[in-house]
C-alpha cells in the first residue's frame, strides 16, 4: 500500500556525549558517557509517522560509509519505505554531535554529509511517492532548493505541506509560505523567521500572527513545557503541555511533528492531532537519544 505521508529530509547519525554541563569555548570537560544513535530531523520525524500509526515513505541521502548503512536499516526496520533513500559515493553520511548536560539541554553541530546531495532532481524521480501521499513533511537540513521545489510540488498536488523550519537561523523566502499549509517552529525558530522575541505564550502569539500575515496557513508554535500554540486566520488556541520530568529532549520536536502528522492522516481533526503530537513528544524526552526514545502508538494512552 502506498504511504499516506513523505517526509524529505534528512538523515544523520547521532554522536551524543553526556557530561554535567555544556563546555564553554576554548574549555575541555570529562563526559559521563557517549553513544552513537540514528537521527536526522527527517529521519527521526519518518520513525515517529511509523511508529504512531500511519504508512511513510522517506526521501533523502546517505553517504557510502558504515553509517548510511546503518541508517537505512534502522527505518526499514520500522517499516518505512525507504525506495528513495540514495547513497552517495565518496561523501560521508550526515553526522550530528550532539552534547547534552545534566539539565537535559543539548547543543549541536551538524554535518551534512549526504544530505547536502538532496537534489530537486532527486525528489522529482520519485514524483509518484509524493502523488499518492495525504501529507508531505519538509525540515531545513537539506538544500533549501530542494526545500522550495518539494512545498511547491505539494501545493500543486493539494496536499497537506507541512514545514518544520528547523534549523531556522533567518527569514525563510517570502515565496514559500503560500505553499506551506502547517508552519511548525519552535521558539527559538519563530524569533529567526519573524525577528520578534519569543519567551512566552504572548509573543509566541505575536510571533505566530507575523508568520500568518506573511503567508503560511496555519501555524504552530511549540513552547516546550510551555506547551503549543496552534495559529489560524480563525483565532488562535493554547495547548498545554503535559507534565513530566525530561530526561534528554533531543527529537522531542521532530516526535511532535510526526505524532501530528500521523493523526492527521488517521482522521484527528487538527486539535486532536496537536493533543496526540504533545503526548508523545512528552513521553520522548523521558527517554535518552534520538529515534529509540520515540514512542510507539500502544504506549499512547487513548
Amino acid at each position: 500500500m502506498s504511504a499516506k505521508v513523505v517526509v524529505v529530509g534528512s538523515l544523520n547519525m547521532d554522536l551524543v556525549a553526556r557530561t554535567q554541563r555544556l563546555p564553554r569555548p576554548g574549555e575541555t570537560l570529562a563526559g559521563d558517557s557517549f553513544f552513537t544513535v540514528p537521527g536526522g530531523k527527517g529521519a527521526n520525524q519518518a520513525v515517529a509517522v511509523a511508529r504512531l500509526g500511519a504508512r511513510v515513505a522517506m526521501v533523502g541521502n546517505v553517504g557510502d560509509d558504515a553509517y548510511g548503512h546503518q541508517l537505512r536499516k534502522a527505518l526499514e526496520h520500522e517499516g518505512i519505505d525507504c525506495q528513495a533513500v540514495g547513497v552517495c559515493p565518496g561523501v560521508s553520511s550526515g553526522v550530528a554531535l550532539i552534547m547534552v548536560d545534566a539539565a537535559s539541554q543539548n547543543s549541536i553541530v551538524i554535518i551534512p554529509g549526504g544530505n547536502g546531495q538532496l537534489t530537486p532532481a532527486s525528489v522529482q524521480r520519485y514524483d509518484a511517492l509524493l502523488q499518492a501521499a495525504e501529507v508531505i513533511i519538509c525540515q531545513l537540513e537539506v538544500p533549501m532548493t530542494t526545500v522550495a521545489w518539494t512545498l511547491a510540488r505539494g501545493r500543486e498536488l493539494g496536499k497537506t505541506v507541512i514545514l518544520n523550519p528547523a534549523p531556522a537561523t533567518g527569514p525563510l523566502p517570502s515565496d514559500w509560505f503560500a505553499d506551506i499549509d502547517y508552519l511548525t517552529p519552535n521558539e527559538s525558530e519563530a524569533e529567526a523567521l519573524t525577528g520578534l522575541p519569543v519567551t512566552d505564550i504572548d509573543s509566541a502569539r505575536r510571533a505566530g500572527e507575523r508568520l500568518l500575515q506573511l503567508g503560511a496557513g496555519k501555524v504552530i508554535v511549540t513552547l516546550g513545557a510551555q506547551g503549543a500554540l496552534f495559529l489560524s486566520p480563525a483565532g488562535s488556541r493554547h495547548f498545554p503541555a503535559p507534565v513530566v520530568k525530561p530526561v534528554d529532549t533531543t527529537a522531542a520536536g521532530d516526535t511532535f511533528i510526526g505524532g501530528f502528522a500521523a493523526g492527521l492522516v488517521r482522521g484527528l481533526e487538527e486539535g486532536e492531532a496537536i493533543a496526540f503530537g504533545q503526548r508523545a513528544a512528552a513521553l520522548s524526552v523521558t527517554r535518552v537519544g534520538a529515534q529509540p526514545s520515540i514512542p510507539y502508538l500502544a504506549e499512547l494512552a487513548p
